[in-house]
């Protein structure tokens, strides 16, 4: 039996050794990437040079010469090469970096990799192991597959804003673009997954994920309620849950919290510490259906004793006990202990920035979330990729230069 490798910090990344190339820009094609860079694996940013490389460059509110902050968050640990893929020569480089390579990435519009030569059938000659990657809109078939798509329109379109906000408002999208970060760890995921079986056969395979899909997979239980019973969703008030009760934001004498009682025990266990254990035996709250049926009786009366402390004193008698936090601002969310403790902000030195915080992939594991570098300029190792990857000299680079093939 092979000695078991130890857990230490210099253990490599579960992706070491392996090497993608992506054609991805903004913000869920490189969060899908990223991830697998926190992971270990060599991740080659393909960037256009004549339309001024990954547009995410120039986002603001902080940019500083094609590099803002929006770029760095997605682009840590990664290399550029500069490559017009438009131009033969250029045609030629990104081929003969597939053939040294195990995956090719992209977020295009779902009818652009065919076109594009980025799909498993185009590229199998060169390297039958390669897996070919799509994250796009709306996936690379259907009557949508050739239209752009981005976060704020697939919550709308999965139904996702007509259940967020407060009763009688307006659609409302969630603050965070969780359909683009989704998205991008469904793609990794597909990614990876293509990746052990080629390991293993030998043969690559096309991956087509689509947002919109990822979006409708997303609904799970709401799908199922949806589309096996008379049940309808709607907006609810305070962020509170379809069903259950009391599970919801509730206001406290200085702030916010947050309550969530998804077991019986929970929510006897909660009853009690507001010092209203009355409520438990009342046959009107007994359980989860009758909770739920006399919400509007039940709620004021738990919204009235909440108020009556603050957040601090609240969450200091449910903790550990009932399922509970404080609804924080991004600022206090990272003034957290749990996220402190959990180190999951890192700092990475940056030419112009200097110091700058990000924060890394949520999989903790040996040698993960070593990609510390900052997100690399527009072409910064294209030369380097060239030379010692491709083996090209000197003059042969120049010249590409000069065509424009390169950049």
């Amino acid at each position: 039996m092979p000695e078991l490798p130890k857990e230490s910090s210099d253990r490599k990344g579960p992706l070491h050794g392996i090497r993608v190339l992506t054609i991805s820009q903004f913000g869920a094609g490189p969060f899908a990437t990223l991830n697998l860079a926190d992971l270990g694996a060599e991740v080659i940013k393909i960037e256009d040079p004549t339309t001024g490389g990954d547009v995410a460059r120039y986002v603001p509110p902080t940019t500083n010469d094609a590099d803002s902050l929006y770029f760095q968050s997605f682009n840590r640990g990664k290399k550029s090469i500069a490559i017009d893929l438009r131009d033969p020569d250029g045609v030629n480089v990104f081929h003969r970096l597939v053939e040294k390579s195990d995956a090719v990435f992209n977020n295009l519009r779902g009818d652009l990799p065919e076109k594009l030569g980025l799909t498993y059938e185009t590229l199998r000659d060169l390297n039958p192991e390669i897996v070919t990657c799509s994250l796009s809109g709306f996936g690379r078939t259907g009557p949508r597959a050739s239209e752009p798509g981005y976060d704020p329109i697939m919550q709308a379109m999965a139904g996702y804003m007509a259940i967020t906000g407060e009763p009688g408002g307006p659609p409302g999208k969630a603050g965070v673009s969780i359909i683009d970060f989704a998205g991008g760890y469904a793609a990794s995921l597909g990614l990876v997954a293509a990746l052990l079986e080629a390991r293993t056969t030998g043969v690559g395979r096309d991956v087509d994920v689509s947002l919109l899909d990822t979006a409708v997979s997303m609904l799970t239980y709401f799908a199922s309620w949806q589309l096996n019973s008379d049940w309808q969703p709607a907006r609810t008030a305070n962020s509170s849950h379809q069903t259950l009760v009391p599970a919801q934001n509730f206001q406290t004498s200085d702030s916010w919290i947050n309550v969530f009682c998804a077991k019986e025990y929970f929510w006897k266990t909660f009853a009690e510490l507001i010092g209203m254990p009355e409520l438990t035996t009342d046959e009107r709250f007994a359980s989860f259906a009758s909770r739920y049926d006399n919400r509007e009786t039940l709620l004021p009366i738990l919204s009235k004793r909440l108020l009556e402390k603050t957040n601090a004193e609240w969450l200091a008698l449910f903790r550990g006990k009932v399922p509970s936090g404080p609804v924080n601002s991004i600022q206090q969310a990272f003034e957290d202990e749990q996220i402190e403790a959990r180190g999951l902000v890192i700092k990475v030195d940056h030419p112009a920035y200097g110091p700058i915080q990000q924060v890394v992939s949520p999989i903790t594991t040996a040698g993960s979330n070593q990609a510390t570098t900052p997100g690399p300029a527009l072409g910064q190792h294209t030369d380097e990729l060239l030379s010692d990857l491709l083996s090209l000299d000197e003059n042969e680079i120049k010249r590409l230069r000069q065509n424009g093939a390169v950049g």
